[in-house]
């Protein structure tokens, strides 16, 4: 026989406290004493009691889930974990479970899972988005969404993005105090937002020296492939700045394939690991993931109670860390 799933009414006998008061707990609110709430979530864990999520929404006055969606481009990247796991530590916090998905820059992807996400009612949604048109984020106008390391195009919400421009303007300029004057771009399509901006930062800091420039590289071996053709063209680059973290390791194993990696300069745009344990270490412009996470989430938890103002940009700063690389 399959055994009975516990209900409120054991975890109040386990706790020693009403029925009322496990209620509360278990709902998120805070009106309850820190000693007999420590009891009721003492009593949940012991029985691993599971609320039941449709009684719970016909019981709380405010219709709530306690539920959030997380749609990045991929979380088992580390800079998508990071950016996750700074969300998911906000809404653990606050009893909130948090809901993912991966979008690997599929806009059908991302209309899919936002549409799956808004059917199980949740409270509101973090974004990073991949599509060039989110008008199907206006069928969801019941559930907040934030959008954080890419800007939206068709759609307004509270925004949380790094320091693109400025960012890859400083790496071109760190290159160009070093001497270098034909310095090759290696970024993403230019569909994301991302790569528009780090492109402008690179042409700005160029200006009309501009170099030879490589976009849509989503993988190590594109960017490997791109980065022996800039090296063997017509104008070989003297140092290469890599927009994104895929591109900057598919740099570094053709240089390394190539026996360049001590004489061509190279910046990455985001760190990644094991950056500083190379030979050379490669020199990076880092964005604080934990950091855009943590604001994004603190950004929809105001939308969710209830604040109604106009949309909000945060920037975050990026910053330079010369190891070795980039100083050639």
């Amino acid at each position: 026989m399959t055994p009975q799933r516990p209900t409120m009414n054991d975890v109040a006998r386990a706790a020693g406290v009403s029925l009322k008061t496990v209620s509360r707990v278990v709902n998120g609110e805070t009106t309850v004493a820190p000693d007999l709430a420590a009891k009721v979530r003492a009593a949940v864990e012991t029985l691993d009691y599971r609320p039941h999520l449709g009684a719970s929404m016909l019981r709380r006055n405010d219709r709530r889930t306690r539920t959030i969606g997380v749609l990045l481009d991929d979380v088992s990247h580390p800079f998508s974990a990071a950016v996750h796991r700074a969300i998911e530590d906000q809404a653990r916090a606050r009893g909130i479970h948090v809901l993912t998905g991966s979008l690997d820059q599929d806009p059908a992807r991302e209309r899919d899972l936002a549409a799956a996400f808004a059917e199980r009612q949740t409270d509101g949604l973090i974004l990073a988005p991949t599509g060039a048109d989110l008008d199907h984020l206006a069928f969801h106008v019941d559930m907040p969404v934030v959008f954080v390391d890419r800007l939206p195009t068709g759609a307004t919400g509270d925004t949380v993005v790094s320091t693109n421009v400025s960012g890859a303007a400083g790496a071109v300029r760190h290159l160009i105090a070093r001497g270098h004057r034909r310095i090759a771009y290696l970024g993403a399509n230019l569909r994301l937002s991302t790569a528009r901006e780090r492109f402008l930062g690179y042409q700005r800091a160029l200006g009309h020296r501009a170099g030879p420039a490589v976009h849509d590289l989503h993988d190590l071996t594109a960017a490997e492939r791109a980065t022996v053709a800039v090296l063997r063209g017509p104008s070989s680059a003297t140092a290469i700045f890599a927009a994104h973290s895929m591109a900057t390791i598919g740099a570094v194993r053709a240089l390394r394939h190539l026996g360049r990696q001590h004489r061509i300069a190279l910046v990455g745009f985001d760190d990644f690991p094991m950056a500083d344990l190379l030979d050379p270490p490669i020199t990076v412009v880092a964005q604080d993931p934990a950091r855009l996470g943590r604001t994004a989430a603190l950004s929809l938890f105001e939308r969710i109670e209830g604040h109604t103002g106009p949309p909000r940009e945060i920037r975050i700063p990026t910053t330079l860390i010369p190891r070795g690389s980039g100083e050639l």
